[in-house]
């Protein structure tokens, strides 16, 4: 019924504090023994920043007199880790976007790729990211088909389905408007080996998205786990397949395939690792090793081969916790055959290269981002230390260890924004509300889903417009069909309705199981039964009746973290359902 957009969790308060400004405009890191990420052996250097870029690395420069100085004493200096494979989101450890940064950010991970959230909340995304201490994040825009993986939850803002290379060429144009940094396209529909495989994208749409999207100027990954697969994605010019190939060893000239087509591999071995689940409580998952054997083999195989492997983890699935995943996916590629050294640089210079950031950042060289991770050891000899993070800069700013601010005193969630009273006359046929929000459909999830369709309508007798919706019931033991209105663009920031004392709404529709519904940060939500019939009728309902639902946390009611208002319908399996709604609003 809820929402599966990544929300987080509020904790005790909501924050406002922001990022405070570089400790000093130049900085100095001396002591340290510099793994740059070049290629070149790691040596004692002196890192000068400025501006949060690296202005000076060297042996022998001079430390500027007004520079602050920070001494590493013999540890070991490298640039900034990635992840290229991420899912930020309340299912996660940890849940919310505060301490996943910080989690990223323990682990000396500096550069992440999100896959998980919608279009719509790229933007109050970037502008909280900047106030918090985090990692840079990338968001991907995801394209899937009709039934795919990844279009078996979301609705079609967040996933676009796409089946023909017109489709294909629409949707990468739909997506561009809200400024993705990268695509992500599910066109394998194999799910891991322990579940029934969804559809999978013919080659020609796949090629004529990945075309669209090379020429707005985007990098596309794929949601990739066959050979066969791959080697289509690999036709299709793929820049990087988003897992490892797993149900068979590749052969010789399908290694040459892929490395003659330039496309490399984030092969997000952490998610997949069988040893994870010997002390796991989740019980309903077989790990498959014959699997993981296959997929260790085939980085091996395309590592020697010249193909380049990036680090990616599918942290935010099960099992797979934000930042120590990330460290672990290293122990994984040296246990695939690199050595300590390559891993690293597997995680830095060929990860940047991969997302297409490399003149960026990725190395540790002047003119580039100061985005470094200092670790007690030397990983690039054992790589056991990765895990000995003393210090994460980014853009030259000390974020976790040394001489990073106290935790306590870390920005976390803002203070939620007060609730207009009216949330939706539906008078706008833009498919946004009367708060600019856009409404989303939240159908049921899984392959067989419900088959929804919402707008709005002219009302009888010259009344304006009013939401529609009618719905397919899919066969499912409890199928739902509803729509949300965000208080919030894309449904991330709180916002407080506790002036109020309920939600009114001018309703009808089929005499079903209809809910009103308030979802919240982190996964909570309060539901209240709407009695529906063919006519219109004013319905109230009272916070004080709303029931805590799919709570994973808990979470009293207390009206300050609400995101969005649902309203839907659970009707009998493979019935038609419908439902008209008018003037959406607190009382």
């Amino acid at each position: 019924m809820k929402r599966t957009l990544m929300t987080a969790s509020l904790g005790a308060a909501f924050l406002c504090a922001t990022v405070p400004a570089a400790m000093a405009e130049t900085t100095a890191i001396v002591g340290g023994v510099v793994f740059d990420g070049t290629g070149a052996p790691a040596a004692r250097k002196t890192i000068v920043i400025r501006d949060g870029r690296i202005a000076d690395v060297g042996k022998d420069i001079a430390v500027p007199s007004n520079a602050h100085v920070i001494d590493v004493h013999g540890m070991a200096v490298t640039p900034g880790l990635f992840d290229l494979h991420t899912h930020w989101t309340v299912a996660g450890d940890p849940t919310d976007f505060p301490s996943i940064a910080a989690a990223y950010l323990r682990s000396g991970v500096t550069t992440v790729s999100d896959f998980n959230e919608a279009p719509e909340a790229y933007a109050p995304l970037r502008a909280w990211l900047t106030k918090l201490y985090a990692p840079h994040v990338n968001f991907a825009a995801r394209i899937s088909t009709p039934g795919g993986h990844g279009a078996d939850w979301a609705d079609q803002n967040t996933t676009r389905w796409i089946s023909s290379p017109d489709s294909a060429k629409a949707a990468i144009d739909a997506v561009v408007a809200y400024h993705p940094d990268l695509i992500k396209i599910f066109s394998d529909g194999w799910r891991y080996n322990r579940m029934p495989d969804n559809t999978s994208m013919n080659e020609a749409t796949l090629a004529a998205a990945v075309a669209e999207a090379h020429v707005k100027g985007l990098k596309v990954m794929t949601h990739t786990l066959t050979v066969e697969r791959g080697l289509i994605a690999a036709r299709a010019k793929v820049d990087s397949l988003a897992h490892g190939l797993q149900d068979r060893v590749l052969t010789e000239d399908e290694v040459g395939v892929i490395r003659e087509s330039g496309m490399g591999e984030i092969p997000t071995l952490s998610v997949f690792d069988p040893d994870k689940w010997v002390h796991s409580s989740d019980h309903k998952v077989v790990a498959n090793s014959v699997l993981f054997d296959n997929a260790l083999r085939n980085v091996r195989k395309l590592f020697r081969a010249g193909v380049i492997i990036g680090v990616g983890t599918d942290a935010g699935m099960p099992a797979t916790p934000h930042g120590l995943s990330t460290l672990h996916e290293l122990e994984l590629l040296v246990r695939a055959g690199l050595t300590p050294a390559q891993a690293l640089m597997a995680a830095t210079h060929s990860s940047a290269v991969l997302i297409g950031q490399d003149k960026d950042r990725g190395v540790i060289a002047p003119g580039l981002r100061a985005d470094i991770t200092v670790f007690d050891g030397r990983p690039w000899e054992t790589i056991s230390d990765i895990h000995h993070v003393a210090m994460t800069m980014v853009d030259g700013k000390p974020l976790y260890g040394l001489e990073a601010p106290p935790a306590d005193g870390r920005p976390g969630w803002p203070a939620p924004m007060p609730a207009a009273k009216l949330v939706d006359d539906f008078e706008r046929t833009d498919g946004r509300s009367s708060l600019d929000t856009l409404r989303t459909d939240t159908m049921d999830r899984g392959p067989d889903r419900t088959v929804e369709v919402s707008g709005v309508m002219p009302r009888e007798a010259g009344k304006g417009h009013v939401l529609f919706m009618t719905a397919t019931m899919a066969q499912q033991k409890t199928p739902y069909a509803g729509v949300s209105v965000p208080l919030s663009t894309g449904a991330i920031l709180p916002v407080d309705v506790s002036a109020y004392h309920g939600i009114s709404v001018e309703v009808r529709g089929s005499s079903c199981d209809a809910r009103m519904t308030a979802n919240g940060t982190v996964g909570a939500s309060w539901s209240a039964s709407l009695p529906l019939s063919a006519h219109w009728q004013t319905i109230r309902v009272p916070f004080t009746s709303l029931a805590s639902v799919d709570n994973p946390h808990h979470r009293v009611w207390t009206g300050r973290d609400i995101t969005d208002l649902e309203i839907g319908l659970s009707c009998a399996p493979g019935t038609t359902a419908w439902l008209q709604a008018d003037t959406l609003k607190f009382y």
